[in-house]
């Protein structure tokens, strides 16, 4: 058995009961096989990045697991299948979205996955959350960055835990 990892999920919706299907996500997460969900950020509101659509609801979640980052993609893909997650096209509304962003140190570019995920420096919905959990993966310069996007952190009692 390969020793554990740290991943970061970027969680995300805006269809349906967007709330709720991020709560159900992290439930499904912490249910992985060789996967502990050891911390979730508070739940933020933000506005569409380069899609239109409803307002999304965005969280991150820290994951230990002994996965290979392969792997954990397709676990997270088949919880997206379950949430009845669509491609219609590029940034579509979605019922449920989650990217891999961080799989410990790996750096990893293939024709399936890439980690870092390559857009997770230019969206405030990812680095908040993200730096909710691990401040020192998330540099003031690069919340500066997205300053401009609406988000806006949801009262504690509307946050996964």
């Amino acid at each position: 058995m390969r020793d554990p990892v740290v991943a970061y999920v970027g969680l995300g919706a805006n269809l349906g009961d967007a709330q709720r299907a991020l709560r159900d996500a992290l439930a499904a997460l912490s249910a992985l096989p060789g996967a502990r969900l050891l911390h979730a950020s508070g739940i933020y509101r933000s506005a569409p990045v380069d899609a239109g659509g409803p307002d999304y609801f965005n969280a991150v979640a820290q994951v230990e697991t002994v996965s290979s980052a392969p792997e954990l993609l397709r676990q997270l893909q088949a919880i997206e299948q379950a949430a009845g997650r669509e491609r219609p096209y590029r940034n579509a509304p979605r019922t449920l979205d989650l990217d891999l962003l961080l799989y410990g140190g790996a750096r990893i570019d293939s024709a399936r996955l890439t980690v870092p995920h390559p857009r997770l420096r230019e969206r405030a919905f990812v680095l908040l959350p993200l730096r909710e959990l691990a401040p020192a993966l998330v540099s003031d310069a690069e919340l500066a960055a997205v300053a401009g996007q609406r988000i806006a952190p949801l009262p504690p009692t509307s946050s996964p835990g």
